[in-house]
């Protein structure tokens, strides 16, 4: 099955929440609503804006992977990073963060800085592998947009390329 990777479109908002929502509420049984997430209602608005991005991975024209990053003053901010159960060890995964990656190197990013939860130990595991070391909640910068159900959080510095 061929995957694709490509930059959201308006009118994807409810594929976006159909995969994000069953990944959120029932695999990790995090108590959130779409209404707790007004960012997906919201995909051009937050993500799009600035130096961020919002992208989707289609098969077959279904929406089975996301990852987004908000441009904020002191970088960028890893967002929504789901993968259907059928498409997770497929490779999808760093697909996507590369293509976010790619991007923010394009922006001149200084670098990433994400939150999560602790039972994530799977996203963990992934983002220690790709460079990212875990950082306090203190040490977050002060103009990070954080998630209030956030307790473990990740910072990846990006060099920039030489000129």
């Amino acid at each position: 099955m061929a995957l694709l990777i490509q930059p959201f479109q308006p009118g994807l908002e409810d594929q976006v929440l159909d995969l994000i929502l069953p990944i959120q509420q029932i695999e990790f049984g995090v108590p959130i609503t779409a209404r707790d997430q007004p960012d997906l209602a919201r995909i051009p608005e937050v993500y799009l804006a600035g130096r961020g991005g919002f992208w989707v991975a289609l098969a077959e024209g279904r929406v089975v992977g996301t990852i987004g990053l908000i441009g904020f003053g002191s970088g960028g901010a890893l967002r929504k990073m789901f993968l259907h159960k059928d498409h997770r060890g497929s490779g999808l995964a760093q697909a996507l963060l590369d293509t976010l990656l790619d991007h923010a190197r394009s922006q001149a990013l200084p670098g990433i800085w994400l939150g999560t939860l602790p039972h994530m130990g799977a996203a963990h595991r992934f983002y220690e592998r790709n460079g990212f070391r875990r950082v306090e909640a203190g040490d977050l910068p002060r103009d990070f947009p954080r998630m209030a159900v956030d307790t473990v959080f990740y910072a990846l510095d990006l060099p920039h390329a030489p000129r």
